[in-house]
């Protein structure tokens, strides 16, 4: 047995209808609260968590004071992304993997802690190395990795070179990803990156930050991703709301 709607819904999609229809016009006022409680036979609590919901779907424009006004006929199309795990906010191929090049323990100094988020002072394990196809060996990016140094060992696992550093830290320690924060921009590639991926300096990459948080939103990993210019692209997905 279909379940009814509440009061307040009914009533909005009601109105809403009305709207669509053209019985009040773009641009044109809708009649007092008082008249419509009167035509709809409902009170003014559920007119007005009613109006809520004209307003929220951009039908209608409330303001203190002021009549209810009709901006649109139609309701805002609505987008959502849904990620089902953090391999979603940015994932490889898996005929990708990653060349490890560096591989050190360090303390961070002034500028390394403005850009990873640990403290001055505070050691960590960085993790240097090219990302490239496989069967052409093209290298498609740059990554500069930076975990607490608990995680070290995990660069020793035969699995390292193709899963990404935050899933081997997830199934080997036990730490789960609670919060993640992701940065893209565009930067002239620094000389040291330059280098390493074969373009001039301050030559165009796109640069990819992620930092990852466990569950006591302490910060475990850092990585700054460096791309050249037509070698990678990110894509997302949105799906329309406007059915539900």
């Amino acid at each position: 047995m279909k379940e009814s709607l509440p009061l307040y819904k009914t009533l909005a999609n009601a109105l809403g209808k009305r709207i669509h229809d053209g019985d009040w016009a773009v641009g044109s006022n809708l009649p007092s609260e008082a008249a419509l409680c009167t035509t709809f036979n409902a009170s003014r609590h559920t007119l007005r968590h009613a109006l809520q919901i004209l307003e929220t779907d951009g039908l209608v424009l409330r303001r203190q004071g002021a009549p209810t006004q009709v901006i649109s006929r139609q309701k805002v199309r609505r987008f959502t992304q849904s990620f089902n795990s953090p391999i979603d906010i940015l994932s490889y191929p898996r005929d990708t993997y990653r060349e490890n090049i560096i591989e050190e323990f360090i303390e961070l100094d002034k500028s390394l802690s403005e850009m990873i988020g640990g403290a001055v002072g505070s050691s960590w394990y960085h993790i240097g190395g090219l990302r490239k196809q496989r069967e052409s060996q093209q290298v498609i990016a740059w990554t500069d990795i930076y975990i607490l140094p608990q995680f070290a060992s995990l660069t020793s696992d035969p699995e390292h070179s193709q899963v990404m550093v935050f899933e081997q830290i997830e199934k080997k320690y036990g730490t789960r990803i609670d919060r993640a924060e992701v940065d893209v921009y565009a930067v002239g590639a620094p000389v040291n990156v330059a280098k390493k991926l074969q373009l001039k300096p301050h030559d165009p990459c796109l640069v990819i930050v992620r930092r990852y948080f466990d569950d006591q939103d302490k910060l475990f990993e850092t990585t700054f991703t460096y791309h050249p210019e037509n070698k990678y692209i990110y894509k997302m997905e949105f799906k329309s709301d406007s059915g539900k």
